[in-house]
């Protein structure tokens, strides 16, 4: 009896422990999908948890929030775990419905750096027949090189004109390297042919193909969903100048395990084919001012902004312009993690567009920027591919991107 009466006390001990761990892990789960802070359009429903185990206590309730003239309201929610447990406070942001013009149309981008980029060191071959590496341990990959000998430079040929101009005396750079002014000496190394080099390898412009996201009505534009970073480094570009150019698609490389495919696309760098001028590099996208022709191109069609909260389960469209007409593919959102670590990542899609999937395979290289759509909203853009699976891919909130727009 006394052996009965210990293992029921030991089971009953393991049960009280499981029931613990579950409750804590459902705690922290529950906190972890609550955003900091939410934006919420007048009229339309608020945040929510879907949890049977959360509680919300809203102040002021939310039927007194008035938003009017354009101006902002608020109110507070406080969410408690078993309805006794506080979790967070949220503070949730009301306004009134905003539009956006949906683009969906492949763009061409060229952008200058500010400065010129040191994509990374190397060596270089001396007159005396021997290798030499001046600028390792002193330059690294990521640096903008924004003068020499004081003078400032903009260009690579800049760069390479005043190094030969300062010959076999040491060379003074003035450095940007993670947002901190800094100055060095590098020797250059004459080489067989008797110019003189630094080994660093450098770039001052990219170019490439991407996709509009959308138009305000005050003619600002922002595409990509995500920053244009140097290939080689990683790091977001800082940009001096840029622009948009119409484009056109020649050829759609499909996807495939282990290579996304990608999209071809022609640029032509003339005037009469601008479309917009870049004015911002940020994480969520680029961003600038649109060109009467973009707006041409663009049309007049307006929809509603849906913010996170809004994001559901389910089926969703992908709009693009790659097959030469605009138009919306069937995709479903699979995951939405509110609460997103990395800004371009809050959605997963899966493209189940039969002609989307002959024709690409899904999300191909070029198509970031693409509008996601659901329940008559645009609530994002596409922004990464899986490599190993080029059906399903990455999206961003669409609120995201015009947090960047407005700074």
């Amino acid at each position: 009896m006394e052996i009965r009466k210990k293992y029921r006390l030991v089971l009953t001990g393991i049960l009280a422990l499981c029931l613990a761990g579950l409750l804590a892990l459902g705690y922290g789960e529950a906190k972890e999908q609550i955003p900091d802070a939410y934006v919420q359009t007048r009229g339309e429903k608020g945040p929510g948890t879907g949890s049977i185990f959360v509680t919300e206590t809203r102040t002021p309730a939310v039927e007194e929030v008035s938003v009017s003239g354009g101006q902002e309201g608020s109110y507070s929610i406080q969410y408690r775990y078993l309805g006794v447990i506080p979790l967070k406070e949220v503070q949730v942001t009301v306004r009134d419905p905003m539009e956006l013009i949906p683009g969906g149309m492949p763009v061409g981008i060229y952008m200058e750096t500010r400065g010129v980029l040191a994509v990374g060191t190397g060596a270089v071959e001396g007159a005396d027949g021997l290798n030499h590496e001046p600028a390792t341990g002193i330059v690294e990959g990521g640096d903008y090189i924004c003068s020499v000998n004081g003078k400032t430079v903009t260009e690579k040929e800049d760069l390479i004109q005043r190094v030969q101009e300062t010959g076999e005396k040491p060379v003074l750079l003035g450095l940007e390297r993670e947002g901190e002014e800094r100055k060095v000496q590098v020797k250059a190394v004459e080489a067989p042919d008797g110019t003189y080099k630094l080994g660093i390898w450098v770039r001052d412009n990219t170019q490439g193909i991407g996709t509009l996201t959308f138009l305000t009505k005050e003619g600002s534009f922002g595409a990509l969903g995500h920053g244009i970073a140097d290939a080689d480094t990683g790091t977001l570009l800082e940009m001096s100048e840029g622009n948009l150019y119409d484009t056109e698609i020649v050829g759609i490389r499909r996807g495939r395990t282990g290579d996304p495919g990608q999209l071809t696309g022609l640029i032509r760098y003339r005037k009469q084919l601008l479309c917009g001028n870049l004015e911002k590099n940020t994480v969520a996208g680029i961003f600038g001012t649109c060109t009467e022709r973009l707006k041409d191109r663009a049309g007049t069609e307006a929809l509603q902004v849906g913010y996170r909260q809004e994001v559901e389960l389910g089926e969703a469209w992908i709009r693009s312009g790659m097959s030469g007409e605009i138009r919306d593919y069937r995709a479903e959102i699979i995951e939405i993690y509110r609460k997103e670590r990395d800004v371009n990542k809050g959605m997963v899609l899966r493209v189940t567009d039969p002609e989307l999937l002959r024709t690409a395979g899904g999300i191909v290289q070029g198509m970031s920027g693409s509008p996601i759509l659901q329940n008559g909203k645009i609530i994002g853009a596409v922004t990464h591919v899986f490599v190993q699976d080029s059906a399903k891919g990455f999206g961003i909130f669409i609120e995201n991107m015009l947090e960047q727009l407005i700074r």
